[in-house]
């Protein structure tokens, strides 16, 4: 995992067109912008994770329990929430 810091208005950029500014922090918060292309899905890790149960649900009531496929890896995580610095 790369660890960044990175202060108000400072961004970093992911491959050449994905852009994450620091727009806000407070206290304990910190406020992101995310710029992507259109077709990159961007989502929050619990919005990521519903959407993939929801998938999953489909297709185990789609398809006879002997041909269900194993679930994908699981995703890299942060340290439960908590910034490293």
């Amino acid at each position: 995992m790369l660890i960044l810091s990175r202060m108000k208005d400072e961004s970093i950029i992911i491959g050449d067109n994905i852009r994450v500014v620091v727009v806000e922090i407070r206290r304990d918060k910190v406020r992101l912008g995310v710029e992507a292309p259109r077709e990159v899905p961007v989502h929050r890790r619990e919005v990521f994770d519903a959407i993939h149960r929801g998938e999953k649900r489909e297709s185990a009531s789609s398809q006879p329990s002997s041909t269900q496929s194993s679930s994908p890896p699981p995703l890299p995580t942060f340290d439960e929430g908590k910034w490293l610095e």
